[in-house]
């Protein structure tokens, strides 16, 4: 009896010290989160100390960039570490595929509790617990700001009263303190926020009412843009249309009008203050506990946020703000702290990286990198380049096919008609050292002939590695921007 209790205090002792030699993983994603909306990103108005610490005392990716600017697809990036043509879901109502694996996924076979909490947003009416996670609780749709009805983990729906963001947390706690010391455990986080229709929790209503928030000088800049941009500017997706309703008399291109862009700004900054008290009490808990150090946080969105820039809201384009996220990750052990990486990091990145922190098996097949290397010591082979892809949706008709390249200077946005015919929208070619804003598009400089060239062929080259060319490349037909909303059920 002896030896067997002595066996058995042995394996109690291994477990927990290969518990506590991979990390617990709690990762938070945003919806729509632009980095100019944290602390830590430069913001002058949206206080976030909470997110600035996790920056501070990790590392923040200074260029984080999604490979598409639409939810479901960037979602997928994430979880795979692949571009959408290859894991299928190109639009906001595919499934992510049940035998695509995900880095939860991976986690999970390697000994890793697993659950996720919030929007999982791939798979409009689908609310059902996806494989790889113990447990899974979501809703349909976008989910509500307040009141949300749950699915809670396939055992039953429940409105839960309250505000989404806290309710969210609250459900990610309950979960967590359930969990064993001698198993690690990968807690996903799916905020709503803060994405449309923005409504701050009433203690942050008000908390911008002071600050005046003018349309961005690049919304008058049009002249040397496509024409498909000014088309956009009276529609769900231009600064004169309805504004995510905030504005609800419309078009209206008045100068006063902008009093409903600035409420529309203001009540996304509101939301943004409640994910930070959301962080705060994740990692209240993590200390309280004495797992924060032994904990890889992950904080990051999905997609940016066009708010104004060039006369658009919302994103999809292959513009600044509709690309760049805000990503940062704290684990001390493995990376170090006070780091900001300069260069270019992609959603798909994000899920080798987690394995690689986490001592999981690879994926096995990946778009991305891990940026493990980068961070510890630098990596001098890290991209210099990469593609953007989006595809036409008839049920948002306000952007074109977009394919597009991004290099640490260059930026190259061509718009494919979908049927193999000639571009039928103006190019862009912007300089982004010499003009980080796009405000000049130089497409029609002659002196720059060679450059577009050189750039085209670096095109053809990055999508045709991730199996990408013309055959393959296959997309909507382009048939406009239309001036009808889309349906209430999607927006």
């Amino acid at each position: 009896m002896r030896i067997l209790a002595f066996l058995a205090s042995l394996s109690v002792l291994w477990s927990s010290a290969s518990a506590a030699s991979r990390p617990n993983v709690l990762f938070v994603l945003c919806d729509d989160l632009r980095p100019d909306a944290l602390g830590c990103y430069g913001s002058r108005h949206v206080k976030t100390p909470h997110i600035d610490r996790l920056a501070g005392e990790g590392v923040r990716f200074a260029n984080t960039f999604c490979t598409t600017s639409l939810c479901s697809p960037s979602r997928a990036s994430i979880l795979s570490g692949l571009y959408a043509h290859t894991h299928g879901v190109t639009n906001n109502f595919t499934e992510y595929p049940a035998s695509m694996p995900s880095f939860p996924g991976i986690l999970h076979e390697n000994g890793y509790a697993t659950a996720y909490f919030g929007k999982y947003h791939m798979g409009e009416d689908n609310d059902d617990p996806r494989p790889g996670f113990d447990v899974f609780v979501t809703h349909k749709g976008q989910g509500k700001y307040f009141d949300t009805e749950w699915n809670l983990n396939g055992k039953g729906r429940k409105v839960i009263p309250g505000y989404y963001t806290t309710v969210v947390t609250d459900l990610a706690l309950d979960w967590l303190k359930q969990q064993k010391p001698d198993k690690p455990w990968c807690a996903f986080i799916g905020h709503k926020a803060p994405h449309s229709f923005y409504t701050p929790e009433p203690k942050y209503e008000h908390a911008f009412d002071d600050v005046r928030v003018p349309y961005p000088a690049t919304s008058f800049q049009l002249d040397d843009k496509p024409a498909w941009i000014k088309q956009r500017l009276y529609t769900w997706h231009g600064i004169y249309g309805p504004l995510f309703e905030w504005r609800k008399k419309f078009p209206d291109d008045r100068p006063e009008a902008v009093k409903d862009f600035e409420n529309m700004v203001h009540g996304y900054w509101g939301t943004v203050l409640s994910v930070d008290d959301s962080v705060a009490r994740l990692c209240a808990w993590l200390e309280e506990t004495g797992q924060l150090d032994n904990t890889l946080v992950v904080f990051m969105g999905d997609n940016g946020l066009l708010e104004g820039e060039h006369g658009m809201v919302d994103k999809r384009t292959a513009h600044e703000a509709s690309l760049r996220i805000p990503a940062v990750a704290r684990f001390p052990a493995g990376l170090g702290q006070g780091k900001v990486i300069q260069q270019q990091m992609l959603t798909v990145d994000i899920a080798p990286s987690v394995l690689e922190l986490c001592g999981a098996p690879a994926l096995p097949k990946s778009h991305g990198r891990s940026w493990v290397k980068l961070v510890r010591e630098g990596d001098p082979d890290w991209r210099s380049a990469w593609f953007y892809h989006y595809n036409y949706e008839k049920q948002f008709p306000y952007t074109p096919n977009v394919r597009a390249i991004r290099s640490d200077r260059w930026k190259y946005i061509h718009y494919p008609h979908g049927d193999g015919s000639p571009d039928r929208h103006m190019a862009e070619l912007y300089d982004l050292q010499a003009d980080p804003g796009e405000t000049k598009n130089l497409i029609s400089r002659p002196e720059l002939a060679a450059t577009v060239t050189e750039l085209q062929a670096r095109l053809a080259k990055l999508m045709l590695d991730t199996g990408l060319d013309k055959t393959t490349d296959k997309m909507p037909i382009d048939d406009g921007v239309k001036s009808e909303l889309p349906d209430a059920k999607i927006r």
